[in-house]
């Protein structure tokens, strides 16, 4: 297994995707029309004519171009009938989307309606943590797996609103991470995007990357706050994919505090803080690759888990192992590449298969989770990958 193996989370199944505590009684549909004289009108035919009534309606710009964004809620008594009815209005609006829905009420998939709601799932991760596979590197080494242990019940303890866990790491753990960084520093103005290229310089200035220090996450998730809004949040280890891209969708990335173990410095089975601080952070201070992250964050708030297991794939091969077109060249934004040693380079070489970023297309791609990747996707720009996604 390769670094950049360490994206698992990306690829963890939907689990825990229904909780019956979810239930609210309206309805909301979100969707969107073509920009034209009597559209308001058109809309409220169509429930007027299907004998639903709304108890709120709103419109708002689209983000897509020549269109309208409309919002209804509709009461949970009407729920039998939409649900007739669902099939016709999709077929005269687009984007059309559910929320809150009664249609399946016990079977609804919960999600995060506000910033601390992501408290409730704090310690649902799917493996590692404080347990370690018989395979990985510091399977037997009990000093290790009480160090894992500590840290993870830090993280399961944190409660949005604190401070978060101030970790005081060991000189093993500051060599390991001394290890990356200069490593991997060597590759980057050769490989690595010019996003990633322009902040690192910053973190290096105000959230202390050095060999001979390992950031503090308070320290740098308040530096992107400052950025663009996003903000860190501990975890213990994997979160199911649903979990995981919820907590994008409030800007909020959960990050490990965990450094690999000191006997494998360039080899890593999970995400580690080294992943987390040299791979995804530099991007999440760029403001259009934030407002990309989010986008794929709220696509997957109340979606299905076949649309989950889409939406996790698109993410795989774009804030993981994704490619983009700058100058002329290919250029790595991807946190998977950007934290291998090996797989970047190999990454932007003639050796894999190149394709233009398609999110039908991307959502559909089988992929390695211990190998290269034989097949990456390349976006035009953040902002071309952003609108091929809606």
């Amino acid at each position: 297994m390769t670094d950049s193996a360490v994206s698992a989370a990306a690829a963890s199944p939907a689990t825990n995707s229904y909780r019956p505590d979810a239930a609210p009684k309206d309805t909301s549909v979100l969707f969107a029309v073509e920009e034209k004289v009597g559209a308001l009108q058109d809309i409220l035919g169509f429930f007027s004519t299907n004998n639903i009534s709304l108890k709120h309606i709103e419109s708002r710009p689209s983000k897509s171009e020549g269109q309208y964004d409309f919002f209804v809620t509709i009461d949970a008594k009407y729920a039998d009938q939409l649900a007739v009815v669902l099939p016709q209005l999709k077929g005269i609006v687009n984007n059309c989307q559910l929320f809150n829905s009664e249609l399946s009420a016990a079977n609804a998939p919960w999600f995060p309606r506000k910033i601390s709601d992501l408290d409730m799932y704090a310690n649902t991760i799917l493996s590692y943590g404080a347990e370690l596979e018989s395979d990985h590197p510091g399977f037997s080494d009990p000093v290790y797996r009480e160090r894992r242990a500590m840290l993870a019940d830090l993280a399961i303890k944190y409660r949005h609103g604190q401070k978060l866990p101030h970790v005081n790491y060991t000189p093993e753990e500051v060599a390991t991470w001394g290890r990356v960084l200069t490593e991997l520093t060597k590759l980057y103005p050769q490989y690595a995007c010019k996003e990633h290229c322009r902040v690192f310089p910053l973190l290096i200035d105000n959230c202390g990357y050095r060999p001979d220090n390992v950031p503090q996450l308070e320290v740098v998730s308040n530096f992107l706050k400052d950025c663009t809004g996003f903000r860190l949040r501990p975890v213990a280890g994997l979160l199911s994919s649903r979990d995981f891209l919820n907590g994008l969708a409030f800007r909020v990335f959960h990050s490990t505090q965990y450094i690999r173990h000191h006997t494998a410095p360039l080899y890593t089975p999970e995400p580690d803080v080294c992943h987390e601080l040299l791979g995804h952070v530099p991007l999440f201070a760029d403001p259009s690759f934030a407002d990309f992250s989010q986008e794929i964050g709220l696509a997957s708030l109340g979606a299905s888990d076949e649309d989950i297991e889409k939406l996790a794939t698109c993410y795989w091969f774009t804030i993981e192992f994704g490619l983009c077109r700058q100058d002329g060249k290919v250029k790595a934004y991807g946190a998977g590449l950007l934290s291998s040693f090996g797989e970047l380079e190999y990454s932007v070489s003639d050796k894999p298969e190149h394709r233009p970023f398609d999110p039908p297309k991307t959502a559909e791609q089988k992929y390695p989770i211990t190998e290269y990747q034989p097949v990456y996707f390349v976006a035009d720009s953040f902002d071309d990958a952003k609108d091929k996604l809606r």
